[in-house]
C-alpha cells in the first residue's frame, strides 16, 4: 500500500510535465511529433541558432514555410539565402517574422508580418504569440516565437504548443523520472518472481498477475513519456536512451503473456483498454479486472501457461497446442511425457519436460 501511495505522488508529478499533443481536427501522431522535437533539439544547428536568438535578448518569429503558409505573408523582403545560425540571429534582430524553407536549409524571408484569419482562437496574450498559434493552426507549420521578456522558446505546431525546456532543466526531469522507473523496474521484477513461484506450484495468482499488470504498465507509461525529454536532449540524450532501453527490456513481453494467461477478452482487447487508463486509474485493481474481462475475481479459474511454456524453446504454435490438450498450466507441467507427444512428437517432448523441470528449480 505504502508504494502506491508513494508512486500517486510521483507519477502525478510527472503527468504535469507533459503537454499532449492533440490537433483540433485529430491529434498530432507521436513520430510526428517526435520528428518535430528532433529538430530543434541540443546539437543541431537550428537549436544553436534559437539559443543563439534568445541571447540576444529580443523576440523572434521563424516559421517554416508550407504551400498553406505563403498567402499570410505581408511585407518584408525575400532573402534566398544559405540557412546558418549565425545569419538566422542577425536576422531577428529585425521585428518581423523570419520564414525557413521546409528543409530547413534555407532562410527565404524576413522581416515579413504574418496574417493568419483573427477568428482563430488564441490564448496567448502578446502579439508575436497569438501570430504564432493562429498561423500553426491555420497551415499546419511549425512556427516558432522567441519571448524577450519571458526568456523562453516556444513551439506552435497545428494545435499543439510546447514550451522548449534548457538542456540543464529536462536533464533534472529525466533523471528524477528515471530514479522513479528503477523503483518500479525493481518491484516489477519482485512481483514477476512471485508470480512465476505460485504459477509453477498451480496456486490461483490473479492477485499476483494484476500487480505485475499494474507495474509493468507504470514503467510502460512513464518511459513513454521520457522518450519525449530524450529526443528533446538530441545528443546529449545517447546514454540516457540506452539506459531505458535496459530498464524496458522484456517488460513489454512478460506483461503481454500475463495479460494473455488471464484475459476473458484477448491480448489486443484487453491492451487497448489498459492503454486508456491513467496513472491513478492503473493503480485501482478492479480497472485491471475490468481489462481481464473479470465477473467473479473470487472464481479460481485455471492458468492458461503461455509465459511459463514461453521460457522453453516451444515455438508459440507448440505452446498453443500443448494449453489444448492439457487445459490449464497445471496439467502442462506436471503430466508426463505421454502428454506432449501427442502433440509435440516424443524427442521435443522429452526436452520439454528437461525445461520444465529446470524452470521449476531455478524458481524454488
Amino acid at each position: 500500500m505504502d508504494h502506491q501511495i508513494e508512486l500517486k505522488k510521483e507519477t502525478k508529478e510527472i503527468q504535469k510535465t507533459i503537454i499532449p499533443p492533440a490537433t483540433e481536427n485529430g491529434k498530432v501522431g507521436e513520430e510526428e511529433f517526435f520528428s518535430v522535437l528532433r529538430m530543434v533539439a541540443p546539437g543541431t544547428s537550428f537549436r544553436t541558432a534559437l539559443e543563439g536568438a534568445l541571447k540576444t535578448g529580443k523576440g523572434a518569429l521563424i516559421a517554416i514555410e508550407n504551400e498553406h503558409l505563403l498567402p499570410l505573408l505581408d511585407g518584408g523582403f525575400r532573402v534566398n539565402c544559405r540557412f546558418t545560425p549565425q545569419r538566422l540571429i542577425e536576422l531577428t534582430k529585425m521585428d518581423g517574422a523570419i520564414i525557413l524553407s521546409k528543409d530547413y536549409k534555407k532562410i527565404n524571408y524576413a522581416n515579413v508580418t504574418l496574417t493568419p484569419d483573427s477568428k482563430i482562437k488564441s490564448l496567448e496574450t502578446g502579439t508575436r504569440h497569438k501570430a504564432a498559434e493562429r498561423t500553426a493552426k491555420q497551415t499546419g507549420t511549425l512556427v516558432i516565437a522567441i519571448s524577450e521578456r519571458k526568456n523562453e522558446i516556444t513551439l506552435f505546431y497545428k494545435n499543439l504548443r510546447y514550451p522548449l525546456k534548457s538542456t540543464n532543466e529536462i536533464l533534472y526531469k529525466i533523471n528524477h523520472q528515471m530514479g522513479i522507473l528503477e523503483k518500479q523496474k525493481e518491484l516489477f521484477e519482485k512481483h514477476l518472481e512471485k508470480l512465476n513461484k505460485l504459477e509453477l506450484k498451480n496456486y490461483p495468482s490473479l492477485y499476483q498477475a494484476i500487480l505485475v499488470i499494474q507495474k509493468g504498465r507504470i514503467i510502460q507509461k512513464i518511459a513513454e513519456e521520457m522518450k519525449k525529454s530524450i529526443i528533446e536532449l538530441g545528443s546529449e540524450g545517447v546514454l540516457l536512451k540506452t539506459r531505458l532501453k535496459e530498464l524496458l527490456s522484456g517488460v513489454e513481453k512478460e506483461v503481454n503473456l500475463v495479460i494473455k494467461d488471464y484475459t476473458f477478452l484477448n491480448l489486443k482487447k484487453s491492451k487497448n483498454i489498459l492503454n486508456t487508463l491513467s496513472y491513478d486509474e492503473i493503480l485501482d485493481p478492479q480497472n485491471i479486472l475490468k481489462v481481464l474481462a473479470y465477473e467473479n475475481p473470487g472464481k479460481h479459474n485455471p492458468i492458461k501457461g503461455w509465459r511459463i511454456l514461453s521460457k522453453t524453446s516451444l515455438s508459440e504454435q507448440e505452446i498453443s497446442a500443448i494449453i489444448k490438450v492439457a487445459g490449464s498450466l497445471g496439467k502442462a507441467i506436471y503430466s508426463n511425457t505421454s502428454l506432449y507427444s501427442k502433440v509435440i512428437g516424443e524427442e521435443k517432448a522429452n526436452i520439454f519436460k528437461q525445461e520444465i523441470e529446470r524452470i521449476k528449480l531455478s524458481n524454488y
